[in-house]
């Protein structure tokens, strides 16, 4: 006999919780192969030849990116029947495509690990539609037209649940992002032999992601949180996501020319790109500004103080990762610099951290206790174990990246515009800059830590009472 799930509004929901148990599971994977990368920085046969470097890295940044996508589909599974005022079209669908992507993720990952990368090319067919071979997009071709089928299986699941049931800003917002993830995927197929072409449409893959769609989804999350934990009216929180989002998508798109500078493309791109990329900033400044103001016109107390501190705190870090770091170094003439240095990598890691991996963790926060059936919000001790979790992690994401800052202007300094115009070597660059990868690597494990913390929550939050259990059946 099925239990029903009283903290539920629409049982369908339910199928969220797969989804965000193994992105966690994978977040733990991404952050254990983080440490072994930072570790081989400074001891360089760590591990050799059992994880070479570039496998370490190969396997964390694929790790980052499915870890979020799981989570973007169970906050799209949580959030859209609620919005759409209907049960999900098909929960067996989804259940199903949990376990296609869930099964190809993982096979991709043992491939990383047990099989050299032109083996796996070779055991994948790659030679029949070559697509591997690319940072951030190194999965096997057969691995990438799995993800289109779940892509498309999932977009006709969600789709038809909007269109049979009510149509809100926030669901219509989400579900313009996701198509767009899903197109702007297809361009991973396209693998041309000119270097240059190559670079100018794989960016359409990756910085319209993360700088564009991506930032839509995070916009629509936020906003159902927040309607949720204030009680603040509907109509005031769209407006402000109606802002936020034709803002991003403006800056974003035609920020996009910032990756064009030294690549053969056209010199308009210096301009356009180093413009609206300073622009960039001011949709995610808005955000701090949205969920400050939507929380101090709130007209309740919400009983789960750990989902209000994620939602604030995902729009200041978002802020300082992708739109200051950002900022810091993204016009054309000190990028001139700065590409390609540490201080890329420090922009990367705190962008990350605050726009998705924290937007992913707030929906968890707030939806966890109802999908486990424990009603609004955790027991007091589980939320303080939560709290402590969201400060280990941010304030140690902080660390590395002014860890990884201080090591890009030293590497400038260096290598890239000496003072005496004798530079520096890479290698020789990378001797000196040892103290700054040590102290991040200690940054990493306390970062470590805190998500310890984060995973301990929930097993502090206790079963469903039995008395609620036999109430539901």
């Amino acid at each position: 006999m099925t239990i029903m799930n009283p903290h539920l509004k629409f049982q369908s929901q339910a199928v969220a919780k797969p989804y965000f148990v193994f992105a966690l599971m994978l977040f733990v994977g991404q952050i254990l192969f983080g440490l072994i990368m930072g570790l081989q920085y400074v001891v360089g046969d760590f591990l050799f030849p059992l994880i070479p470097f570039n496998v370490a890295r190969m396997v964390h940044t694929n790790l980052l990116i499915v870890w979020l996508l799981f989570g973007f589909m169970g906050a799209a599974y949580y959030l859209v029947p609620e919005e759409a005022d209907r049960e999900l079209h098909s929960p067996k669908l989804a259940i199903i495509l949990f376990w296609v992507f869930a099964a190809a993720g993982v096979l991709t990952i043992l491939g990383y690990l047990l099989v050299p990368y032109a083996g796996l090319a070779a055991m994948t067919g790659n030679e029949l539609l070559p697509t591997m071979g690319r940072e951030f997009l190194e999965q096997p071709t057969i691995t990438k037209i799995g993800i289109v089928v779940v892509a498309l299986g999932f977009l006709y699941n969600i789709g038809m649940t909007l269109l049979k049931g009510r149509k809100t800003t926030i669901s219509m917002v989400m579900m313009t992002g996701l198509i767009g993830l899903a197109v702007f995927f297809l361009f991973s197929f396209y693998n041309p032999e000119n270097l240059a072409r190559d670079k100018y449409y794989w960016w359409f893959v990756v910085h319209l992601w993360v700088e564009g769609v991506w930032e839509l989804i995070m916009g629509s999350m936020l906003a159902f949180v927040l309607i949720k934990i204030t009680g603040v009216d509907r109509e005031v929180i769209e407006k402000w996501l109606y802002v936020i989002i034709a803002m991003a998508l403006i800056t974003g798109i035609l920020g996009t020319g910032h990756h064009f500078f030294w690549i053969g493309a056209p010199e308009v791109w210096l301009w356009v790109g180093s413009i609206f990329s300073a622009m960039e900033p001011v949709p995610f400044f808005a955000m701090v500004l949205f969920a400050f103001n939507m929380v101090s016109r709130r007209r309740r107390e919400h009983p789960n103080r750990a989902a209000s501190l994620w939602a604030m705190g995902t729009t200041v870090t978002a802020f300082l990762g992708a739109g200051v770091w950002g900022f810091l170094h993204t016009l054309a003439p000190v990028n001139y610099y700065t590409h390609g240095s540490q201080l890329t990598a420090a922009h990367g890691h705190l962008a990350f951290y605050g726009a998705y991996a924290m937007i992913v963790m707030t929906m968890i926060s707030y939806a966890m206790p109802r999908l486990r059936g424990l009603g609004e919000a955790p027991d007091a001790r589980a939320q303080t174990v939560e709290i402590w979790g969201f400060w280990l992690m941010t304030l140690s994401m902080v660390a590395i990246t002014l860890f990884l800052t201080a090591a890009g202007v030293v590497q400038v300094w260096l290598q890239r515009m000496p003072a005496d115009g004798a530079a520096l070597s890479f290698m020789s660059t990378v001797d000196q800059l040892a103290v700054f990868f040590w102290l991040r690597l200690v940054a990493g494990v306390f970062f470590l830590i805190g998500l310890v913390c984060y995973l301990y929550s929930f097993r502090q939050r206790g079963r469903v009472p039995v008395a609620v259990a036999a109430a539901a059946a």
